[in-house]
């Protein structure tokens, strides 16, 4: 038995805001304890904000992405990466011309139940 598995076709979460999520590992594939995700946010994207009950990490591929963290603003670039802790109030952010790709790790793993999306 193999004591390893590869991922060749990420999920493609379906979205309305132009946002590419590829959930490599996840809920998607039976991983509830971490969920890793190639994301590419467009020009101009923003999300509401949201309180969420995980952990996630995210490094900056290209571009730059805005964080609003608890009422403070933090702007990433290329190379630079953030943990924000659970229970922290954040908006994520692409206030700028360009588009931004970045990896996204969630412990536990990102759901709908946990992320606490305000209207």
């Amino acid at each position: 038995m193999k004591k390893y598995k590869i991922q060749k076709a990420p999920f493609v979460v379906p979205t309305t805001d132009g946002k590419l999520i590829e959930e490599h590992w996840g809920n998607s594939t039976g991983n509830s304890n971490v969920s890793i995700a190639h994301m590419v946010a467009p020009p101009e994207w923003s999300e509401p904000h949201q309180t969420p009950e995980f952990d996630e990490f995210t490094l900056i591929i290209s571009g730059k992405k805005q964080f609003e963290i608890d009422g403070e603003i933090i702007i990433l670039e290329k190379g630079q990466s953030i943990l924000i802790e659970k229970g922290a109030r954040v908006r994520y952010s692409n206030p700028f011309s360009e588009p931004c790709e970045y990896i996204a790790i969630c412990l536990p793993a990102f759901s709908m139940d946990l992320v606490n999306r305000e209207d």
